[in-house]
């Protein structure tokens, strides 16, 4: 058994310096320096809803970039020294249907998490990326393509690959017409790579607060969805709608923005809805969505990037100021992604 230093939830719902147990180095692991993670929202639920020792111990972190510190001995694809990606799937069964198609993130035993996972292996709980070093199988590393930012790099392990993959399964392309509701952690993601797609790309937010952003990132309209005329005016236009939203809302008035045929891809909120069958009825339209994304999607998610130098748009913070981002980023206080320099952790 080995150990690394991280930021552990402790009874007061904030995150304290604790040393962290790793396994010892099976055969086909790497074992990583982390060296920036992105804060996700499921990150700030998990500590916020972690009742101390009550619980068992939690690590967050599922979206991070470092580098090779060691190889297993079956290790093939990695060397020490290289640059590595991970996201929020650290394995699956491999065998079952979902498995088979590249889609390890739908494992019909359910895959292991970064975070809150149980190790297939051994039956241990699974301890997260907010530390300063991680093993993972070879098979759920990534490499990381020179000239993506590590840092900004981070998040397109989560963020970026929830909103790529059900983006090319719809096929959005030169000549799609879509719509991002929402322009945070995953919006802004999702408009770099619409637009990168060549799809004509209009973000729908609740203000105009963010209408300067979605222009620099790319967008060719923005909507204000309290405004009824200019919504009214959208019905019925839009090929894909990917709604970012995170918390509970009516899905209605985004749907009644859907084409003929479309889709609403909901990626935001994880939580029960409920859905007029009319709204789907007028329209033929279909209500869809979408979790994380298996190895080829993800690997070509980075793949793309790098020809089209996209990142988050982040901001850095020592990760001794953790408590902070979660604060923050519980007020949405932040544009679009924090992500942690865990250099700071000796």
């Amino acid at each position: 058994m080995r150990t690394t230093v991280g930021w552990q939830a402790d009874s007061a719902m904030t995150l304290r310096r604790a040393t962290v147990p790793r396994r010892d180095l099976r055969p086909d692991d790497l074992a990583v320096r982390v060296d920036y993670c992105g804060v996700c929202h499921s990150d700030l639920h998990a500590v916020r809803e972690h009742h101390g020792a009550a619980d068992p111990v939690l690590v967050p972190g599922h979206e991070f970039t470092g580098v090779v510190t060691e190889v297993g001995s079956d290790v093939s694809g990695f060397g020490v020294g290289d640059s590595v990606a991970v996201g929020n799937i650290v394995d699956s069964c491999g065998a079952c249907a979902m498995c088979r198609a590249g889609q390890e993130n739908f494992c019909r035993e359910f895959p292991t998490l970064t975070y809150g996972g149980t190790d297939r292996r051994d039956g241990s709980t699974t301890l997260g990326a907010y530390s300063r070093g991680y093993l993972v199988r070879e098979r759920f590393a990534y490499h990381l393509p020179a000239g993506l930012d590590p840092a900004g790099a981070a998040p397109l392990l989560c963020a970026g690959i929830t909103v790529w993959e059900p983006m090319r399964a719809l096929g959005i392309g030169p000549g799609s017409r879509v719509a991002v509701v929402g322009l945070g952690g995953l919006g802004h993601l999702a408009v770099k790579l619409s637009v990168a797609l060549g799809a004509e790309t209009v973000v729908v937010s609740r203000s105009r607060d963010k209408a300067a952003d979605a222009r620099r990132l790319g967008a060719h309209e923005f909507l204000v969805s309290a405004n009824e005329t200019e919504m009214d005016a959208a019905r019925d236009s839009f090929d894909v709608v990917i709604d970012t939203i995170s918390v509970p809302h009516d899905l209605g008035p985004y749907l009644r923005l859907v084409a003929l045929d479309g889709t609403l891809s909901q990626v935001g909120y994880l939580g029960p809805v409920t859905v007029q069958t009319t709204d789907l009825l007028i329209g033929r339209k279909k209500l869809g969505s979408g979790g994380s994304g298996g190895r080829p999607a993800t690997a070509a998610l980075l793949e793309f990037c790098a020809r089209h130098d996209i990142t988050a748009d982040i901001e850095v913070l020592p990760s001794a100021q953790v408590n902070e981002a979660l604060d923050r980023l519980e007020r949405n206080d932040v544009r679009y992604r924090f992500v942690l320099d865990l250099s700071d952790l000796a």
